[in-house]
């Protein structure tokens, strides 16, 4: 039973999902709407009500980009691009509780959004389990050492 789940959640070769990269297209663009204007609300001193459904449609777009990249495999959790979203979220919650910190840290959000988009895939796709870059399609993982 162990094997069987452990095979559902960590195939061999990463699912695809038929039109993935327009979903996740999708996703990203109201993903990036909702938080810029949620930001823009708390920077400019929006009543809280008034942000309720950027709210919603920022984590619920979040939401839809995690389930796509689990989708795929489970392995994106321990990756650098799944951890730079389990910290990005832990930051989001914080600024719930340091609310008067809200905006410098939903700022810090945006920055690691900004960066995890933009470094190279030996970061992002760079396992901590495997101490090495797991591949996007069945071959080998490539040690550290391998790339440079």
């Amino acid at each position: 039973m162990a094997s069987r789940l452990g095979a559902i959640l960590f195939p061999p070769s990463p699912r695809s999902l038929p039109c993935n990269r327009g979903i996740s297209i999708a996703f990203r663009t109201l993903h990036l709407i909702g938080s810029s204007f949620l930001i823009g609300g708390h920077a400019f001193g929006a009543e809280p009500q008034r942000l309720i459904g950027l709210l919603y449609l920022t984590v619920g777009s979040g939401l839809g980009l995690v389930v796509l990249e689990l989708y795929r495999s489970c392995d994106w959790v321990y990756q650098g691009m799944g951890l730079l979203v389990i910290l990005k979220t832990a930051i989001t919650a914080l600024a719930g509780i340091w609310w008067e910190q809200r905006v410098v840290l939903l700022s810090l959000v945006v920055v690691l959004g900004s960066v995890g988009s933009h470094m190279p895939s030996r970061y992002r796709h760079y396992s901590f389990v495997h101490g090495a870059v797991l591949p996007d399609r069945g071959s080998a993982p490539q040690r550290r050492s391998d790339i440079s």
